[in-house]
């Protein structure tokens, strides 16, 4: 085993770094003097507040209640301001008050207008003394027949028989029954109603198949001209009616079968009289005449 002898430095290597010299001390900091209790500006005197208005500090911001103005009760309220609905209230009432003011100024300078006079109808009085039997004369002639129209039907002939649910024996028949024994019950019901409709009679036959029927109906005297009798041939010379028979056959309104008609009519003061017909075979028109002036007779 060698060893090998340690390596000395090179006369060429460099020289050591010379040391660094310390770094002097730091001088102390001097002490701050204390602030001066005086303030270096003057303050701003304050602002005298409005009389009526409350004290609002100028440093104030906008939402921040209004505490120095109303004591130490008031801190939690908030800030008076102007309401809308109570402005506009005021708007309106100022406004009504000289809206009215203006109206009575100008009403005022007009001159009065005069108002006419009433026109009322003083009463008066005959100069002279009325005659009763004048007045009575002059007024509405009352229905030229009156009583019991049943007593003024002609009867049935001998040899006859009811028709069905129809009065044989003069009886006395109310709109409602006079209109239901139609095919157009509503529309003869108005017609009867609108003519001034005040009662009737009436009687009703069979005989050999041929049914007739007789019926006195009276009407108001207001409304004769709509109870005018039927044209055709006179069958009394005195009777302001006719009669008339009808060639073809109609129908009933309830079964199909066919029936030949015959009418007669005439009007005695307030009093219509009709005389109808319904045969199965062309109506026998001597028949229809005769049973007609029987009637009329009967109110002559």
């Amino acid at each position: 085993m060698t060893t090998e002898p340690a390596q000395q430095p090179s006369a060429a290597a460099e020289p050591p770094l010379p040391p660094v010299p310390p770094a002097p001390p730091v001088p102390p900091v001097p002490p701050v003097p204390p602030v001066p209790d005086e303030p270096l500006v003057p303050p701003v005197p304050p602002v005298p507040p409005v009389p009526g208005a409350p004290f609002r500090p100028a440093d104030a911001t906008e939402g921040e209640p209004d505490t120095l103005s109303a004591g130490p009760d008031s801190a939690a309220r908030a800030p008076r301001r102007p309401r809308p609905v109570l402005l506009a209230v005021c708007a309106l009432v100022v406004g009504a008050l000289a809206g009215g003011g203006v109206g009575y100024a100008i009403q005022a300078q007009r001159p009065p207008t005069p108002l006419p006079p009433l026109q009322v109808a003083l009463p008066s009085y005959p100069a002279e003394v009325v005659d009763p039997a004048a007045l009575a004369a002059a007024q509405p002639k009352p229905p030229a027949i009156e009583g019991d129209l049943r007593k003024l039907l002609i009867s049935a002939p001998d040899g006859t028989s009811a028709w069905g649910d129809f009065p044989d024996k003069p009886s006395w028949m109310s709109i409602g029954e006079l209109a239901e024994r139609n095919g157009d019950a509503a529309n003869v019901f108005k017609s009867l109603a609108g003519s001034g409709f005040r009662r009737a009679a009436e009687v009703d036959w069979k005989k050999d198949d041929i049914r007739y029927r007789v019926t006195l109906t009276q009407y108001t005297p207001e409304h004769l001209d709509k109870a005018a009798a039927a044209n055709g041939k006179t069958f009394a010379d005195d009777a302001n009616g006719g009669y008339w028979v009808e060639n073809e056959p109609s129908s009933w309104s309830d079964t199909k079968e066919q029936y030949y008609y015959g009418h007669a009519a005439a009007q005695r003061g307030t009093v219509l009289m009709t005389v109808e017909v319904f045969s199965p075979k062309p109506v026998d028109s001597g028949d229809l005449k005769a049973l007609a002036k029987q009637q009329w007779e009967r109110l002559v």
